[in-house]
């Protein structure tokens, strides 16, 4: 499966989601391929600090990559790879649109903000142009970066709205501002990996809700299907 994590609005936690995903996955057993499509590289050196400082920590591929190479180089590198998450950040690139042109799935995060909302609908027309090359390309977008306590309308008056977009599914696992997933990133670690004193099992539990619900499927790496585990 091939997941992009993207959008054309910075700042709304793309490259959070998508390192936790291959960290989550590494640590199913998965082998994981995560490109750093983002001009920033952030995923890059999340991973790079994430060897260095966490050696034991479940390993994932990581590799940088730009333009029409995002194409041709998944595509090439997809097939040893039970899973490929790509960073895509927050424009609309050319190294974007090659990610959708081979994804099955892209995950759009979206802050409950106005702003957020009308990026969302340039979003929903860039995937439809990417459906005439990938008719397959499922696109969800979910909350990011919410009030943890659940307060107000803002939330749902958002959702509401995330359901207008034709073309986009709404994925009920929203993400909460919490203090963990930014602890986690400085440490190369997913929330999951975060120690005792550390741990949040409400950011656990979210990220866990978006990771079942984008990859709907037992992770089962190649090396124990090959192992007859």
């Amino acid at each position: 499966m091939i997941v992009t994590v993207g959008g054309i609005k910075g700042g709304s936690g793309k490259t959070t989601v998508a390192t936790n995903l291959a960290c989550i996955a590494a640590g199913q057993g998965a082998d994981v391929l995560l490109v750093d499509a983002d001009n920033q590289e952030t995923a890059f050196d999340f991973t790079n600090a994430r060897k260095s400082d966490n050696p034991g920590a479940p390993s994932y591929t990581c590799v940088k990559l730009t333009g029409a190479s995002v194409r041709t180089e998944v595509l090439a590198m997809a097939k040893k790879y039970d899973h490929v998450v790509i960073d895509a950040g927050g424009r609309d690139t050319t190294s974007q649109r090659a990610a959708l042109s081979v994804s099955n799935i892209l995950l759009i995060p979206c802050k409950p903000r106005s702003f957020d909302l009308w990026a969302i609908e340039n979003v929903a027309q860039l995937v439809d142009e990417a459906r005439t090359i990938n008719p397959g390309l499922k696109a969800s977008v979910f909350l990011n970066q919410t009030d943890p306590a659940g307060q107000g309308s803002e939330n749902q008056d958002t959702i509401e709205e995330l359901k207008k977009f034709t073309g986009l599914t709404y994925l009920d696992a929203p993400l909460g501002s919490r203090k963990a997933f930014a602890h986690a990133a400085s440490l190369g670690l997913s929330v999951l990996e975060l120690p005792r004193q550390h741990y949040n099992p409400k950011a656990v539990a979210e990220i866990m809700a978006l990771f079942q619900g984008s990859f709907k499927v037992t992770v089962t790496s190649r090396k124990r299907q090959a192992a007859g585990a």
